[in-house]
């Protein structure tokens, strides 16, 4: 339209790519303080199982994906069967009857994968387990890590709830089975759990609750706010490495 300026006064210009750098600014900011929706995927095997390699490789395939804390526990009750698994612990066989009497069932298996506390099947299927991962939509409070310290935020749970802390081995575990069921065999372990520790109670509250050292090197950290007594996972949330 002839009459009309063909430049912005430098004035105008400024203002303009001083507002837009703001709204940059402020996106970036959003972005950086927003969680990343993160599903738990837990699996419960034992080395000594024949039937679990295919669980584990499963496990193994998703453990490095950002939006999902993946967990391999280690149980005890297959010991017996000739190989006793080098990463069980009791600690890790109780949680799995904690979820299987939360459900009124009076047995566990394995191999046994659990979705963010919620779903559960063999986790043999790739295709069904991919699907368990999808549905998945955990809503609860947000987790930050400062100071030593794990903050968990306010929200509105159901029931009181746990307050675990977990260290796993993310690295990929090479163990060669010298005996039982896959005796011969080397199997590829990765995000073993070595260390669970419950830091204590959260009832809806912003809570800080203090961070124990490790007693291994080489471990990552996260952690889970849990319905108590093995209910649903209702937030969850990987530390800083260097935490």
């Amino acid at each position: 339209m002839t009459g009309m300026p063909t430049h912005l006064p430098a004035r105008l210009l400024l203002g303009a790519l001083s507002l837009l750098a703001g709204v940059g600014i402020a996106h970036a900011q959003a972005r950086t303080t927003t969680p990343t929706r993160l599903v738990v995927v837990e699996l419960f095997q034992s080395q000594g199982c024949s039937s679990c390699p295919p669980a584990e490789a499963n496990l193994n395939a998703i453990a490095g994906r950002p939006d999902i804390l993946a967990l391999s526990w280690g149980v005890t009750y297959w010991d017996s069967l000739g190989w006793k698994d080098t990463f069980a612990s009791p600690a890790f066989t109780d949680r799995q009857w904690a979820y299987a009497r939360h459900r009124g069932r009076s047995d566990v298996w394995t191999p046994q994968v659990y979705v963010d506390g919620h779903a559960d099947l063999v986790g043999v299927d790739r295709g069904q387990l991919d699907q368990a991962i999808a549905r998945a939509g955990m809503q609860g409070p947000t987790l930050s890590w400062q100071h030593g310290q794990l903050i968990v935020g306010a929200g509105k749970p159901a029931g009181t709830c746990d307050v675990w802390l977990v260290r796993y081995d993310p690295r990929t575990i090479q163990v060669a089975i010298g005996a039982g069921e896959n005796g011969g065999r080397t199997l590829p372990h990765r995000n073993v759990v070595r260390e669970l520790v419950h830091l204590g109670r959260w009832d809806g509250s912003p809570r800080a609750f203090t961070v124990p050292p490790s007693t291994l090197d080489g471990l990552s950290t996260a952690a889970l706010v849990q319905l108590a007594n093995g209910g649903e996972i209702l937030g969850a949330g990987k530390a800083p490495a260097a935490f």
